[in-house]
């Protein structure tokens, strides 16, 4: 009886092996799936430096549009500056006169003809209006040094020299904006022109400059050119006397060059009537000129 029920003798617990073979071969089976967590994060890692490596690349793209829309703008300007085939500077002394004549009855819309003729720049040839038809090129930035060097030699002459008085310059030059005043004078200030003894190069707009510090710079400084907007000049010139007319010998007026609404300096009223009221119309200048001792230049 004992060998009928020794199956029995088995602990209520006991499992086959089969089973624990079982459940071994299933771990085992399972241990590669282990590392599933470090695969997902490296696909996420990757996920992240792709998307880091299109933002950097399009930070690049955005920097590299804005470059080249800069380049353009530069171009553009630069060209607005060089195709200047109407300009009304290539006329005769006689054109320039009566252009001139014209600019100042608009400044003076209530003055008589009378009036104006006593008050309006002498159109003799080769006295008051210079004569620069000898010029048939650009009338931009970058050749005016050429020019002031070929059109007006006894200018560049003098500007050669080295001032003797304090801001009394030997050119004037007549420009409608402040930036166009700053571009000016980084082309006066070239050594063709001044050599090594030529005096500095006055910059004289009101944008970040009070007036009184522009009176101090030149009661200090030896100038030999200076270019400014009209309103600051005709201040200099009649308000404080800062700016002397006992060595000028030429006022340049920059008619050639266009704004972006394609306006000259005597396209815009404001601008036109300082120039006529305060810079041509300042009565030692204007006196000057009629006598001969300053000559008005149209680049």
């Amino acid at each position: 009886m004992s060998g009928l029920h020794r199956g029995d003798d088995l602990e209520d617990d006991y499992v086959p092996d089969d089973l624990v073979a079982s459940s071994g071969e299933e771990e085992d089976a399972l241990e590669p799936l282990a590392p599933a967590g470090d695969d997902i994060g490296g696909l996420l890692s990757a996920d992240e430096d792709a998307e880091q490596e299109s933002a950097a690349l399009a930070k690049r793209k955005r920097r590299e549009k804005e470059k080249e829309r800069k380049a353009k703008k530069r171009k553009l300007a630069e060209t607005k500056d060089d195709e200047q085939p109407l300009s009304p500077a290539a006329q005769s002394p006689h054109g320039l006169f009566g252009y001139l004549s014209s600019m100042q009855a608009k400044a003076y819309p209530v003055k008589s003809a009378l009036e104006l003729l006593d008050i309006s720049i002498p159109g003799e040839l080769q006295t008051s209006i210079v004569d620069t038809t000898s010029w048939t090129e650009s009338r931009s930035l970058d050749r005016l040094v050429e020019f002031i060097i070929k059109v007006l030699p006894p200018l560049h002459k003098r500007l050669l020299q080295r001032p003797k008085h304090s801001g009394a310059p030997t050119l004037l030059f007549i420009a409608g904006a402040a930036l166009r005043v700053a571009d000016v004078t980084r082309v006066l200030k070239d050594r063709k022109l001044r050599g090594e003894k030529g005096g500095d190069v006055a910059k004289l707009f009101a944008r970040h400059i009070k007036l009184d510090e522009h009176v101090a710079y030149l009661r200090r400084t030896k100038i030999g050119s200076a270019a400014g907007t009209p309103a600051r000049i005709g201040k200099l010139l009649c308000e404080k006397n800062a700016l002397s007319v006992a060595q000028l010998t030429h006022i340049i007026l920059d008619v050639s060059y266009q704004d972006a609404k394609k306006r000259n300096l005597f396209d815009i009223p404001e601008t036109r009537d300082e120039v006529v009221h305060s810079v041509l119309g300042a009565p030692k200048l204007l006196q000057c000129i009629k006598e001969g001792k300053i000559q008005v230049v149209l680049f």
